[in-house]
């Protein structure tokens, strides 16, 4: 794994990090490589929900169609032997 520099944190995020390492006997970096390994893990989430809402929007799909639209394709699945 390539070693870079974190960028220096607010007294109190570094604090508060510091502790939560003591807490769990961690090294504070490994605590703030799973923080930082969740972040990008929910923005590539953020960008697939955005997709998603940007093909349904252009197909006319809304909310409410799908629940009826994931029991079609289950349906569909299950008559196809999948």
């Amino acid at each position: 794994m390539a070693q870079t520099k974190t960028p220096p944190l607010s007294e109190e995020l570094q604090q508060k990090l510091d502790e939560i390492a003591r807490e769990q006997h961690r090294e504070p970096a490994e605590v703030l490589e799973e923080a930082v390994r969740r972040y990008v893990g929910i923005q590539a989430l953020e960008r697939l929900a955005k997709k998603g809402e940007k093909y349904a929007k252009a197909r006319g799909i809304k909310e409410d169609d799908v629940p009826d639209l994931v029991h079609e394709v289950r349906r569909e699945n299950r008559d196809r032997g999948r």
